[in-house]
């Protein structure tokens, strides 16, 4: 993702730190037009280079090694996927008293689907279930562990924080109980126990891009290694409406221990999102608003009632969506 609101631990980029360090490393691009490309994201600044370049630099240390992993890992899946991926045109290095390395790309035309917009999500959700079966589909050695690819169990102390920030929240509703029953049931749905896959890892809306309504690239790959089919499941609550979640689960054959854990992991990243944005990131705090809303509209609101299991499943509609 790109450059949004700061963080505290945020290291200053501006354009003329930027310019610096393209007309130091390479002096061929010095003289190009450079523009920064506003994103709602947190991680890293993105400035447009000429007409077919960007420069993306972190924006944190934990950003910083994303670097690495999309330098080695991107030329070698480029050719194995059905859509774009962002191809490293330069490798950057510290400089400037700027302390990470960076990279140029080559720009990938397109634009950042919205949730509740989707212009064609049926078919959409179609090249969404293509690209993450390419993605599993991948086998190169010495892959890394994908980030978000283990346990869900990992997940648990973090959710539930969370959930307990997201009830004293000003100004949001959100039936917190409602999301601890999803949450506690992707806790009991059973393990992955096949071989790890290769994962994108970090779907969101903000690391696709469209054109004419279908997918054209996906982006932002320093997530990507090998863990959980569940982890890719993303799309399906952050992004497609209800028609075309059904379309991206049938492509996919997703079983339903899988799906379980997907929405969980799903919810979990929004309900730790919402408390963290609420106030700094409109775009990431309404993408968790989304998520919270399509998760409660799919499973039925969990209440205990005697004589009943309270480990059902929740997989059925809800009648009153939230």
């Amino acid at each position: 993702m790109g450059s949004g609101p700061t963080r505290p631990d945020t290291h200053s980029v501006d354009d003329r730190l930027v310019r610096r360090l393209v007309a130091g490393r390479f002096p061929r691009w010095a003289d190009l037009p450079l523009v920064r490309f506003p994103s709602g994201g947190t991680v890293n600044a993105m400035y447009r280079l000429g007409d077919d370049m960007v420069v993306r630099l972190p924006l944190i240390e934990g950003g910083a090694g994303d670097v690495p992993t999309e330098r080695v890992w991107l030329p070698r899946l480029s050719s194995r996927l059905p859509v774009a991926i962002p191809e490293v045109l330069g490798e950057g290095e510290p400089a400037e008293g700027y302390p990470w390395p960076w990279s140029v790309y080559r720009w990938l035309p397109g634009r950042i689907p919205e949730a509740g917009a989707l212009a064609e999500p049926v078919p959409l959700a179609r090249d969404l279930a293509g690209f993450v079966a390419a993605m599993r589909e991948v086998a190169l050695p010495g892959a890394p562990v994908a980030h978000r690819g283990g346990p869900l169990s990992t997940l648990d102390a973090e959710t539930r924080d969370a959930l307990g920030r997201l009830r004293d929240l000003p100004g949001e509703r959100v039936d917190c109980d409602a999301l601890t029953a999803v949450w506690e049931d992707a806790l009991r749905a059973p393990a992955w126990d096949g071989p790890p896959v290769w994962l994108h890892a970090d779907l969101m809306p903000g690391n696709l891009l469209v054109d004419g309504g279908r997918l054209s690239a996906v982006i932002d790959f320093g997530c990507t290694g090998v863990g959980d089919p569940a982890c890719d499941l993303f799309p399906a609550w952050n992004l497609l409406p209800p028609e075309g979640r059904a379309v991206f689960r049938e492509a996919l054959g997703v079983d339903d221990a899988t799906w379980r854990r997907g929405r969980g992991r799903t919810l979990s990243q929004a309900v730790i999102a919402l408390p963290h944005y609420w106030r700094t990131n409109p775009a990431m705090a309404g993408n968790a608003r989304h998520v919270i809303r399509a998760v409660l509209a799919e499973v039925d609101r969990w209440r205990p009632v005697p004589g009943q299991s309270a480990a059902r499943s929740l997989d059925g509609p809800r009648d009153n969506p939230a």
